[in-house]
């Protein structure tokens, strides 16, 4: 991997395009371009706070274990997302974990870096505290739609984060993103098999197309009327 194959942070993501010249320098002196590999572990839960992340490319899986280890995914991230800067704003442990969903490339930032910057540049700051905002938002509605929506609710909840996530294929129908029915009953707080057989349900009413595990949105609308009414 060449970190030239990269363009610098703030030419990639708005959140960083307010550092000054000084401050690109010192972010490109502390940080650096990592690649982890698919399944690869970026912090457990419970780790000390090391490290802010920035997704470049590929996608990363934040979830918390329960019961019996099972997995509940919290969020699935896209390229120039920011992950595990609350612990680190915190100076505590993470209270997730994250890994690499597929092979991926990120800018790591050092905790002291990153607690710096933030210091330095109150727009960069401001920015940060709106990405908090946003994810404690989707937190709190995340946590009512898996306590209280019925099974097809959640699963048609979780179908349509992934296409706001990570949009169509080409064809224009095909999720861009090969999810396993485990990971999506464990997107949506169910068992693998509830999944399965919802899923089933969904296709045969003709809201899906499933080809492997290749799903199509065939009908969006009402994929938002089974969430929206739970």
């Amino acid at each position: 991997m060449n970190p030239e194959e990269f363009a610098p942070l703030w030419e990639l993501s708005p959140m960083w395009a307010s550092l000054t010249e000084e401050e690109r320098t010192y972010l490109t002196k502390h940080a650096q371009i990592v690649q982890y590999a698919k399944n690869e572990l970026f912090h457990h839960a419970g780790d000390e706070s090391q490290c802010a992340w920035v997704l470049l490319s590929g996608k990363v899986r934040i979830y918390k274990e329960g019961v019996g280890q099972r997995q509940q995914i919290i969020r699935l991230l896209k390229p120039y997302d920011l992950f595990g800067y609350r612990a680190c704003i915190a100076q505590g442990p993470y209270n997730s974990s994250a890994n690499a969903f597929e092979d991926c490339v990120v800018y790591r930032i050092p905790r002291e870096a990153f607690i710096h910057l933030l210091r330095e540049n109150g727009t960069l700051c401001y920015k940060v505290m709106q990405r908090m905002a946003r994810d404690l938002a989707i937190a709190e509605i995340q946590t009512v739609n898996l306590t209280q929506k019925h099974i097809r609710g959640r699963l048609a909840e979780s179908l349509l984060l992934l296409l706001k996530n990570y949009g169509y294929e080409e064809d224009g129908l095909t999720l861009a993103m090969l999810l396993p029915r485990e990971d999506l009953a464990n997107m949506s707080n169910m068992t693998t098999s509830n999944a399965i057989r919802t899923l089933s349900q969904f296709a045969q009413e003709g809201l899906v197309g499933i080809n492997g595990k290749h799903i199509q949105i065939l009908d969006e609308k009402a994929l938002e009327k089974i969430s929206r009414l739970g």
